[in-house]
């Protein structure tokens, strides 16, 4: 593809240098339009896009970003010796090439991709999902609604992406924005419609998603996390705010976009004046009392099988029966019904549509076992997911015989200041709460865990000694098990016959990532070993 037409949507190009055989051409870009390039740029042929230096090809377009470890600007040699023709910098370069140096090298990658792949998002209907909480199991629960519809669908979230019956391994939330657009290439070229998209703030902010038209903003919720990338809860608000203060409003679906808007969360009630002022097209979800919501549930039942209620909406009324347990699916299945509303289904699809959702990898996910426990794996790694769920499961244990024992840590090199505040949550909730690892990184295990131990006291709680655990659990309580197989282990046998055990933290992960080293390790798999 020629490379004036990569650069078409470019914007901010600094300065252009073209040093060929000892001759060297610069021009400043001066507004950084496109017309006002070099002419002899029109005539360069571009096989290949890359940010990864080590995967660069003869005739290659290299652009350099820099990402949270490495500089792509320090591998810029190593991208020319496997043959790059151009480089895209946003530092000053003089090389022996076509450098071209721009403002911003994430936004740079993500324009060059999209014009490069087809602008493939301009041909598919595609449903970005934001917020903190409850991505996944909503684009689950969307998945399943919209191929009753006869759609063909696409997802591209945290456990994977998938379309057609294939699965992928996907390294993040939301892929880097050349990958995105090659993956939504993919899907277009293998018949796919319809595309459900988890769209973190990471995603945002490094504009990953920058010229990938949505037309279908979807927000859950906003809560603690990611503080040690935003800072505070204002800059992480700000920066999710973005996909429906910017995204919708631009490129070639702007006025034909829709906000679905869980007015439940506080921030989702200050979108949804925001979107109000603005005239801007929305439903809204609510299971409250709010006067002018569009959805909302009634006759709500909820047990460890799952959830059983009516949906009100303005399409119809349906009653409904799903295997996702606790309240908090309650917001994520309103949501998905939400999309569906706004794509004009039936109530009987949109049912059908979540009744056939099972169980969502790492999601409140169910072990069977024949010893009568009711054992769950959720992702859990937040204050507000933890509260969420471990409230969910009091409220049904409630009803029942029966204690809640929960296992959890907190992730290495990340938000600090959560992990007393998660300690205090499972303090409150749970008859016992087994401290361990999560992914310590490069932290020592027992240092994460002594801030953790930190907001747990706050409940009063007895501190056991594993030994002390041999006579079963007197009163509530904690106990430290830096092995998380041991922890899970523990968690099983300390519990009897109608008790809830909820391993937190790790959910759908296969890995845990300890002093720069990745070990296989999958809390379903430990649990089922546990009752062998």
């Amino acid at each position: 593809m020629k490379l004036s037409i990569l650069l078409e949507f470019v914007t901010k190009i600094r300065r252009v240098s073209i040093v060929k055989e000892g001759m060297e051409h610069q021009h400043s870009a001066g507004t950084g339009q496109h017309n006002d390039l070099c002419a002899c740029l029109l005539d360069y042929e571009i096989g290949s896009i890359h940010y990864r230096a080590q995967e660069v090809k003869p005739d290659g377009l290299f652009v350099a970003i820099k990402g949270f470890k490495a500089d792509g600007h320090d591998f810029i040699d190593e991208a020319l010796a496997r043959g790059a023709s151009v480089i895209v910098t946003q530092k000053p370069v003089n090389k022996e090439s076509v450098i071209i140096e721009v403002e911003n090298t994430r936004r740079a990658l993500a324009a060059i991709s999209a014009n490069f792949y087809g602008n493939a998002s301009e041909k598919l209907f595609i449903i970005g999902i934001t917020g903190t909480n409850g991505k996944t199991t909503t684009a689950y629960i969307i998945e399943s609604i919209l191929a009753e519809a006869g759609f063909k669908v696409g997802v591209i979230g945290t456990i994977n992406y998938r379309y057609s019956g294939r699965v992928f391994p996907n390294p993040m939330t939301t892929p880097e924005s050349l990958d995105l657009q090659r993956i939504l290439t993919e899907m277009h070229e293998n018949g796919i419609t319809h595309v459900v998209l988890e769209v973190s703030s990471h995603a945002i902010d490094l504009h990953r998603i920058d010229h990938c038209r949505i037309n279908i903003g979807v927000f859950t919720n906003l809560t603690r996390e990611h503080l040690d990338y935003h800072g505070d809860m204002d800059s992480y608000w700000f920066c999710k705010k973005r996909l429906f203060t910017e995204h919708l409003k631009t490129g070639p679906k702007k006025g034909r976009t829709l906000a679905v808007v869980n007015c439940d969360d506080k921030r989702g009630k200050g979108l949804y004046n925001l979107l109000s002022e603005a005239s801007d097209s929305m439903i809204v979800i609510s299971t409250g009392s709010t006067a002018d919501k569009m959805i909302w549930p009634d006759n709500i039942k909820y047990s460890l099988t799952g959830i059983t209620g009516r949906i009100s909406t303005e399409k119809g009324i349906f009653n409904f029966k799903s295997p996702l347990a606790g309240e908090h699916n309650l917001e994520n299945i309103l949501s998905a019904t939400g999309v569906g509303i706004a794509l004009g289904l039936s109530p009987a699809i949109i049912k059908a549509g979540i009744e056939k959702t099972g169980w969502i990898p790492g999601r409140l996910e169910f072990i069977p076992n024949k010893a009568g426990k009711f054992v769950f794996v959720d992702y859990a790694h937040t204050p507000d997911a933890l509260e969420h769920v471990l409230s969910s499961l009091k409220s049904i244990k409630d009803n029942k015989i029966g204690r809640i024992i929960c296992v959890f840590g907190c992730g290495g090199d990340r938000d600090r200041g959560k992990r007393p505040r998660m300690g205090e949550i499972a303090g409150r909730f749970c008859d016992l709460t087994i401290i361990t690892s999560d992914n310590p990184r490069t932290e020592d295990p027992m240092g994460i865990i002594s801030q953790i131990v930190e907001g747990i006291k706050q409940t009063s709680s007895k501190e056991y000694t594993l030994p002390e655990l041999v006579n079963g659990i007197q009163e509530r309580g904690c106990v430290i098990e830096p092995d998380r197989r041991k922890a899970i282990k523990l968690s099983i046998t300390s519990a009897g016959p109608g008790d809830i055990i909820l391993i937190a933290g790790k959910g759908h992960e296969t890995y845990q990532l300890i002093k720069g080293e990745t070990f296989p390790f999958d809390d379903r798999e430990e649990a089922r070993k546990a009752f062998k």
